[in-house]
């Protein structure tokens, strides 16, 4: 009798097909992996909704005016920038379980090291040092997307993780309301206790991780080794025969005019998505919200438009647009444009609760379709740094949206004028879109370009 491979079954008349190994073991992932990915992503917004609700409390408290918190909310993308493709490297070397469990431990230390903010400086280290300790979470996350799952089901597992993060604002709002009621218990800001309780449980879920998170599909216990082999194929990220060097690697991530195009258009997209994020309470406060429980309803509430956008577009993506990105694109930028004109010129507060809603419905739901983009065309070491280029850009928008929006409240005397910041992003997004379906129909004509090439196969 010969020897079994580990979990593998005995053949029974035929080997099964490969569709059939990849949908198991995407059955056995959806499962047992997506959900570590997902609490994982969970955390890291629920530490960022925290300080969108303290903003005020931190005024008050601390002296942290608008255009501070606006500095300080964007400072941590600084740092985060600065290290998210050699984050994203050392993760592809050392494995994701080790590198995506110090991500959480350390960022959660640095979460409860929040409640001792004293004064704007302490503020902006502390932020900068957060940046830097979740440095190379999404991108890391987004490369075990390529790495577990085929292109076709990629925009939807994206989708995933972004209603970890949606929920995360929706839940975190109202769960933070609720922390910051304990204001005065053992001597402690309400919004103390906000940042200890969520660091504490982040440092929870890092440890998780360590535990439970594989590193491959061919180190995950719960799939057979065909299983294991399938993900691999189907998902394109087996490694390359040869030996490449780490430069001409990240000349084929950084050298591409896709890859180019598209940071782009994700910084665009992330200064209407962080600079709306931290300043949804602000702006459920100005629309009539009293109370920090009641503000933290709204902005819940607020929190279902991309909530549903995130479950919808992907589906849509998946059904009708897989290689039709662009249009895809295009069509929810100018969904949220308008949304958000709907926005500035609503003339009752149910109108403008709504339309914000809608905008961060195209803003938020369109982002898997986005990523997309670059997964269908890089894998292996390329892909973990131009996943974490791409980001490196968006993050940079992610400094700008809080910034620019709370210069305009400073400017203003209202959280409701950054949403223009907002309305401006989206037209400069126009025309690098019909810029990216330029180049994608140029590649389909023939005209490709040699680096992609010689990643995708």
């Amino acid at each position: 009798m010969g020897l079994r491979l580990r979990g593998s079954s005995p053949l029974k008349g035929q080997a099964m097909s490969t569709t059939a190994l990849y949908s198991s073991g995407k059955a056995k992932a959806l499962k047992r992996l997506v959900p570590l990915m997902m609490g994982i992503y969970f955390m890291a917004f629920l530490d960022r909704a925290n300080v969108s609700l303290a903003k005020e409390q931190l005024e008050t408290d601390v002296g942290i005016g608008a255009a501070a918190y606006g500095f300080g909310a964007g400072v941590f993308f600084v740092s985060y920038a600065l290290l998210e493709v050699p984050s994203n490297l050392i993760l592809h070397r050392v494995g994701p379980r080790r590198w995506i469990a110090r991500i959480g431990i350390t960022w959660g230390l640095l979460t409860a090291a929040m409640m001792f903010i004293s004064n704007e400086w302490s503020f902006y280290l502390l932020r900068f040092l957060l940046g830097a300790a979740e440095a190379g979470l999404y991108p890391g996350l987004m490369y075990m997307i390529t790495v577990w799952f085929a292109q076709r089901d990629r925009s939807t597992i994206v989708g995933l993780m972004l209603i970890a993060s949606t929920s995360a604002f929706a839940l975190g709002n109202v769960a933070g309301g609720l922390l910051m009621q304990m204001d005065g218990v053992a001597q402690l800001h309400g919004w103390q206790w906000l940042f200890l309780v969520e660091g504490a449980v982040t440092v929870v879920v890092g440890l998780l991780v360590w535990l439970k998170l594989p590193d491959g599909p061919h180190s995950a216990r719960w799939l057979t080794s065909d299983e294991a082999r399938a993900i691999t194929d189907s998902a394109g990220s087996a490694q390359s025969t040869g030996e490449r060097r780490l430069r001409d690697d990240l000349r084929l991530a950084f050298g591409s005019l896709v890859i180019v195009v598209v940071a782009l258009i994700w910084f665009f997209n992330q200064i209407a998505t962080y600079g709306a994020t931290y300043y949804i309470p602000a702006v459920a406060s100005a629309l009539g919200a009293d109370g920090l429980v009641m503000i933290g309803l709204l902005a819940g509430l607020i929190s279902l438009g991309p909530l549903i956008g995130i479950i919808v577009i992907p589906q849509l993506h998946k059904r009708f647009g897989l290689g039709r990105e662009p249009h895809f694109i295009v069509a929810a930028v100018l969904g949220s444009l308008a949304s958000c004109v709907a926005f500035l010129f609503a003339g009752s507060v149910l109108v403008q609760v709504l339309a914000l809603s809608a905008t961060m419905f195209f803003v938020v739901g369109i982002q898997p379709v986005i990523w997309s983009v670059v997964m269908a065309r890089v894998s292996g070491v390329v892909a973990a740094a131009a996943l974490a280029f791409v980001n490196t850009i968006g993050l940079t928008g992610g400094f700008v949206g809080p910034y620019t929006f709370g210069i305009a409240e400073s400017l203003t005397g209202s959280s409701l004028s950054g949403f223009y910041v907002l309305a401006t992003a989206m037209v400069l997004s126009v025309p690098l879109v019909a810029a990216l379906a330029g180049v994608l129909r140029r590649r389909e004509a023939g005209g490709a370009e040699p680096e992609l090439d010689a990643v995708s196969g």
